[in-house]
């Protein structure tokens, strides 16, 4: 998944959650500054990192092998 859209799903799941970028710092452990580039599409996050904020969202990662 690009950069952009897995920012733009962390910041509407967040949104639908209504949490501030703060509060999901806070409780995700992830700085604030980190969580405000991955939703603007500048980031780029560790798994650890998307790991830490999906537990907080109620989401999960898959991973899936494309053969191209």
């Amino acid at each position: 998944m690009e950069a952009n859209k897995i920012g733009d799903y962390i910041k509407n799941r967040r949104n639908t959650l209504r949490l501030q970028q703060k509060d999901l710092a806070e409780l995700s452990g992830v700085s604030l500054r980190t969580i405000i580039q991955i939703e603007n599409g500048t980031g780029n996050p560790s798994i650890d990192t998307l790991n830490k904020l999906t537990k907080v969202l109620g989401v999960e990662i898959e991973f899936k092998m494309i053969n191209k």
